[in-house]
């Protein structure tokens, strides 16, 4: 079963590109992607969501999640309430529509 995971972030102003930018080259370190999607949700604020062959593909692919995070991890503002500078989720997908 394919699994997803999801991660805001919230941008310094005029840094914007730069963490785009970052995002260019995963399709070929992350094993296991299916693909990528990051949608602008405000103002210097974006979530990513990704789709994986199944949960230990993106369990696996954690450490080139975070190596590419440290590649741009200046460019981002700290989110509060203690998540500091990501917000992740990841899961199974547990019902298909459409």
């Amino acid at each position: 079963m394919t699994a997803f995971n999801a991660v805001r972030f919230r941008v310094k102003p005029a840094r914007d590109q730069e963490f785009l930018d970052a995002h260019k080259t995963i399709g070929a370190t992350w094993q296991g992607l299916l693909r990528a999607n990051i949608i602008k949700t405000g103002d210097h604020s974006y979530c990513i969501i990704a789709e994986w062959q199944d949960m230990d593909a993106c369990i696996k692919a954690r450490p080139h999640m975070i190596s590419t995070l440290n590649t741009f991890r200046d460019t981002l503002e700290d989110l509060g309430g203690g998540l500091g500078v990501t917000d992740p989720v990841a899961g199974p997908v547990v019902l298909s529509i459409k």
